[in-house]
């Protein structure tokens, strides 16, 4: 890849199916000083995904993808993606698993941030799951999307201590507060090495 200068930012599609709190983090840091990134697409599958406000807001190109016929939509998003010279997906809170051909496309430039210390509480609920089990710690995790759920290369992770009054909701927000600091770390180390 070649060496960056002003304007020369790598891009980065950001895959999201909710309110992309992440997503408007990523965004923020893309705006630094010193950024090596920019946010050039926001994909979704959920036409009401909230974290589409920021495509409107930051003049940022979104995409809606109905997943009903993956194959197919998948094969239409690998040519987008390549067609908008995409070289980093980010995944932040997007509730699809996408299939082993579409991440073989994207071999090791698609990242995935996780509620959980993996590779403890992988999937769903895992706060609930935290607290249940009684951890004394859980926290978040950013890690290389492979063909297995939440699998894949860790790159960075963040311990957050779990308080005995804690639910899964004061949990939730402590560990948020976490990812916002993990995932531009993350992606930083990754497009060091790309």
């Amino acid at each position: 890849m070649k060496k960056l200068n002003g304007t020369n930012k790598i891009n980065i599609a950001v895959f999201i199916s909710g309110k992309g709190s992440n997503l408007k983090n990523l965004i923020k840091h893309s705006y630094a000083y010193n950024s090596k990134f920019r946010i050039s697409l926001i994909i979704t599958d959920n036409s009401k995904a909230l974290g589409l406000k920021f495509a409107k807001k930051f003049h940022i190109k979104k995409k809606i993808v109905n997943f009903d016929n993956t194959k197919l939509v998948e094969k239409n998003l690998v040519m987008f993606l390549k067609r908008n010279k995409i070289s980093l997906i980010c995944l932040a809170g997007f509730m699809r698993i996408l299939s082993k051909k579409f991440i073989k496309n994207f071999n090791g430039k698609i990242l995935n941030i996780h509620p959980s210390l993996l590779p403890k509480y992988k999937g769903l609920n895992t706060h609930k799951r935290a607290i249940k089990n009684k951890e004394k710690f859980s926290g978040c995790t950013v890690h290389l999307v492979n063909s297995k759920l939440d699998s894949g290369k860790i790159i960075l992770q963040k311990k957050v201590k779990i308080f005995k009054k804690d639910t899964p909701k004061s949990l939730a927000l402590r560990i948020l507060v976490q990812e916002h600091a993990l995932y531009p770390k993350a992606v930083k180390k990754i497009l060091a090495n790309l």
